[in-house]
Parts: structure tokens; sequence; C-alpha cells
């Protein structure tokens, strides 16, 4: 996207609110990882029942149908305070290599719980080594992107 936009979406008015407001900044953080715990536990669940370590009983598809809301949730809230957040910032985070990682693993994870870790348990004849394999690189992606928004909050 062009530099423009990012000047323009920081020059808003609720963005300078934003900007200006410790307490507006620090609330919104605090509600981006409230959600962003929520997906991670969702995702975590699902992932462990994927690569049998929990929840053996039940058919690896009951606790991915079970965690869809929630994650749904999750990423919702993280998403809609994450834009706010970035909107206060937007040139500065839109030019930080460390923000532009995170961004890449967010798109690789979310593509990949579309197209694998949500829809493989479903599948009746899913091999169990195949849905350990999907479980832990769903965990992983999740995890990177954890890594790389702490990275982008501490090196900043």
């Amino acid at each position: 996207m062009p530099d423009s936009f990012f000047v323009w979406l920081q020059s808003t008015a609720l963005a300078g609110s934003i900007a200006e407001s410790v307490m507006a900044t620090a609330l919104l953080s605090a509600v981006h990882l409230v959600g962003f715990a929520v997906l991670m536990g969702s995702v975590l669940v699902s992932a462990l029942r994927q690569m049998g370590l929990i929840f053996t009983e039940q058919p690896a598809g009951h606790s991915t149908v079970a965690a869809d809301r929630a994650v749904l949730i999750g990423v919702t809230i993280s998403m809609a305070t994450g834009l706010l957040l970035f909107a206060s910032r937007a040139p500065a985070a839109a030019a930080n290599g460390i923000f532009q990682l995170k961004m890449l693993l967010l798109a690789a994870a979310a593509i990949f719980h579309l197209v694998f870790f949500r829809r493989l348990p479903r599948r009746v004849d899913a091999a169990p080594r195949l849905l350990r394999v999907n479980g832990a690189a769903g965990l992983t992606l999740w995890v990177a992107v954890a890594l790389a928004g702490c990275a982008f909050i501490l090196l900043e």
C-alpha cells in the first residue's frame, strides 16, 4: 500500500484520539491480548487433540467444531483492536520489518487454519499421523504469530 494511505489513516480523528490517550492504547492493547488468548486457547485445545495428547476418546473433529466459535470470537476481537492500534501509528508500523513478519505469519496461520487445520479433523478417513502433523503445524504458526507480536512490542 502507498505510504500516503498510512499517513492518511494515522491522521484520522479516531487514530489521533487513540495515539494521544495512554488509557485508550492500554485498553485496546489489553483487549487485543484477551482476544488473542481466546484464539490461542481454542487452537491449543484443537491442536493437542489432533496430536492425540488430550480427549483421545472423542473424534478429533469434535474438538475442532467446538473450538471454531471461540476462534472466530478471538480473531474478531484481535482484528478489531489490532486495526485500531495500527491506525494510531500506521506509517511507522507498516515500515517495521517485525510488524511485516507478524502480518505475514498471521496471513499464513489464518490460511492454514481455514484450509487444513479445521477441515482435516472432520474427515473420518484422516490418518492419525497426518492429524498430528496438522495439529503441530497449526499450533506452530499461531505461536509464531504470538512471538512476532511480542518482538514487535519489545523491539519497536
